[in-house]
């Protein structure tokens, strides 16, 4: 396609140095029609080229934004924990489509200039050397403007988009928040926030346009030379005697053809900044440590126990500043132990590192015999329900939502599931029952309904190890009651560790862990701990 571009200043070099002079009737038709064809094949190939890199273009998106997206999945939590849900969207959705452009675009384009500036050039050299030589003689200051340009737009392109993703992650959390937002009354201080971000990114994309405003026009200027030196030097050699108008006609012709890729190339250069900054942030994302992979690692032995040991087991999320300070607990198979404590004790974080979110620091953990961390992360997580004190529902329906424990439950079991988890009479009264849409995070039902379907999920996956993370907080006394009823049922012969928010969800614990400051200082039955007067006592008061 690109050596095509060079028939038509051929055909015009042949038609007005030889048929228009010789008045050759007969082959004028035939030769003007060549040139026709020749930009109907170039135009045809750019036809089938377009369409050939647009089906190529999206696969590579998608194959891209699926590798991060696996990525992401299997990135530690403690990654997670000083990231912006923003900044991971723009990184997966914007900066994914700005780095294709370079690989896909940029190639192409840069492919196809270059290949047509070399074949241009060479013509205009067989032509006439010595006006092809002042036609190309801008090319060095050409090249050395793309050099001083990079340099100094780099850094701009990346704080762009720095920017664009600061800006997308407010915007997520305000429509995250937006009650929050309306509740307070805070709309005009948040939109003030929002546009002081949006001024930023205006910023920072003017200081960009600032040096392509200089830079663009600067090598319009050279290329413009070009014409000018073929102008004066090829006219010069015209009335000399030494070339033929026809001759420096073509050459006019040649030499769009010659600046035409070049000036493509100096958009390229501005395509591979910005794609460049683009992709430094998706390599971030790719190039972090991955958690150990889920697969790799022993199986728990089937069927499980569900015998649960703290050995002395030490872990901090910040270096210096230890969460947990050699806890040790134990759990038989079938119990229910509780962890009680003040707020920052540690009793979210024992459950944690029962997940393994996170990998302890000292110690070890076992389940049924195995050490936790040399067992397989999806065959222990197989085994374990969590039931956390904020129910999280995706934004799908009810049948959507409880199948995320089993893909092939069919309609009996999740019914039955949600009549142990005294759900079924609301769901039942839902327009459309089970494939009621629910909205985002739950937002259609009440907290203690969102509550009870997360019930409903852990006891759909029936597993034999389960997790409470105050799974009755923040709810009033009637639906604290059905959440407890649903609670009693699940917890049926299975190994259950609760977070203690309320008394009522810890006087049945068969032992009952205290926790300060990361450490267990007491532990025993309810009303033993009671009777000591400690701290449990101290807690009781407070969370009756």
């Amino acid at each position: 396609m690109a050596a095509s571009v060079i028939v038509f200043p051929l055909v015009t070099k042949h038609i007005t140095g030889e048929i228009i002079p010789n008045r050759q009737f007969d082959v004028f038709l035939p030769w003007v029609l060549v040139g026709l064809l020749s930009f109907f094949i170039k135009d045809a190939l750019n036809c089938a080229r377009i369409i050939l890199n647009n089906h190529f273009e999206q696969r590579v998106i998608f194959d891209i934004r699926s590798d991060l997206y696996r990525k992401i999945q299997r990135l530690p939590l403690r990654w997670f924990d000083s990231r912006r849900t923003g900044d991971i969207m723009t990184r997966v959705v914007e900066d994914v489509t700005a780095m294709e452009r370079i690989l896909i675009d940029g190639i192409e384009l840069g492919l196809i200039s270059v290949i047509q500036i070399l074949a241009v050039g060479i013509t205009m050299y067989w032509l006439d050397p010595t006006v092809a030589l002042w036609a190309t003689l801008p090319i060095p200051f050409l090249a050395m403007g793309a050099w001083i340009y990079t340099r100094k737009a780099r850094g701009r392109y990346k704080a762009q988009r720095d920017a664009s993703s600061d800006l997308n992650a407010v915007l997520h959390d305000n429509i995250a928040g937006i009650r929050q937002i309306k509740a307070y009354a805070a709309e005009k201080d948040e939109h003030e926030h929002f546009n002081g971000l949006s001024g930023a990114l205006r910023k920072a994309t003017l200081r960009i346009m600032k040096w392509w405003a200089i830079y663009n026009p600067s090598m319009s200027f050279f290329n413009s030379t070009g014409y000018v030196l073929v102008l004066g030097f090829g006219g010069l050699a015209v009335m000399q005697g030494t070339m033929q108008f026809d001759e420096l006609l073509t050459f006019f012709l040649l030499l769009s053809l010659f600046y035409e890729p070049v000036s493509k190339l100096h958009q390229l250069n501005q395509m591979a900044l910005s794609s460049r900054a683009a992709a430094d942030r998706v390599f971030e994302i790719l190039d972090s440590d991955d958690e150990p992979d889920a697969a790799s690692g022993d199986l728990l032995p089937r069927p499980v126990r569900g015998a649960v040991e703290f050995n002395d087991v030490s872990f901090s999320y910040d270096e210096g500043q230890p969460t947990l300070d050699e806890v040790s607990l134990i759990a038989e198979p079938g119990q229910t132990i509780a962890l009680a404590g003040s707020t920052g004790a540690g009793k979210s974080t024992i459950v944690n590192l029962l997940c393994r979110f996170y990998e302890y620091d000292n110690g070890s953990v076992l389940i049924d015999g195995k050490e936790l961390n040399t067992l397989a992360k999806g065959s222990l997580r197989d085994a374990i329900g969590y039931v956390t004190q904020e129910a999280f529902l995706f934004n799908g329906t009810v049948r959507e939502n409880l199948s995320l424990a089993d893909r092939h439950a069919d309609d009996d079991a999740i019914w039955k599931a949600l009549e142990a988890a005294k759900a079924s009479e609301f769901v039942r009264a839902l327009p459309e029952q089970l494939d009621t849409n629910v909205g985002e995070r739950g937002v259609k039902l009440s907290g203690g309904e969102k509550q009870r379907l997360s019930i409903a999920r852990a006891l759909l996956k029936d597993p034999p190890i389960l997790l409470l993370d105050e799974a009755t907080a923040s709810v009033d006394n009637q639906t604290e009651l059905l959440i407890q009823q649903a609670l009693d049922e699940l917890m049926k012969n299975r190994t259950s560790i609760v977070i203690a928010h309320r008394l009522s969800t810890i006087q049945n614990a068969d032992r009952i862990y205290v926790l300060q400051k990361g450490r267990v200082i007491e532990e025993g039955p309810y009303d033993e701990l009671l009777n000591q007067g400690g701290k449990f006592a101290e807690l009781a008061n407070t969370i009756k």
